[in-house]
């Protein structure tokens, strides 16, 4: 497995836990980072991503609560949740892979993934 994360775990609403994606080398010589979620019984959902150009993107509903910071020195990509809520719910997982250009954008592969790290948010 090219990436693992670690960091999940069960919190109150309003708490805060940091999940940690970390990567060999190799992997995290790819440029394209991201963070998914996915809730049980619903589908994957992308919520911030680097396009290895500078650009980092937030899905609305964790701009302001969610922070994503990087070691590149250990290959390790860090997500620190803040103000949890029972709608993050999810199991969470962290993916790299090749990028295209598509004439507006880089777009990634999503070749390389973790296993995931549960996070459980209780009312």
């Amino acid at each position: 497995v090219p990436l693992k994360e670690s960091g999940g775990g069960s919190v109150q609403s309003g708490g805060s836990l940091k999940l940690s994606c970390a990567a060999s080398g190799a992997t995290y010589r790819r440029y394209f980072l991201a963070w998914f979620r996915q809730a049980s019984g619903k589908g994957r959902e992308e919520f911030w991503k680097y396009d290895g150009d500078g650009k980092t993107w937030y899905a609305d509903d964790v701009k302001g609560r969610f922070i994503i910071s990087q070691d590149i020195a250990s290959y390790s990509l860090y997500l620190q949740m803040n103000r949890l809520k029972p709608e993050d719910t999810a199991m969470y997982s962290c993916a790299t892979g090749g990028r295209t250009w598509s004439g507006t954008g880089w777009n990634c592969d999503y070749s390389d993934w973790g296993q995931g790290t549960q996070v459980t948010v209780s009312s």
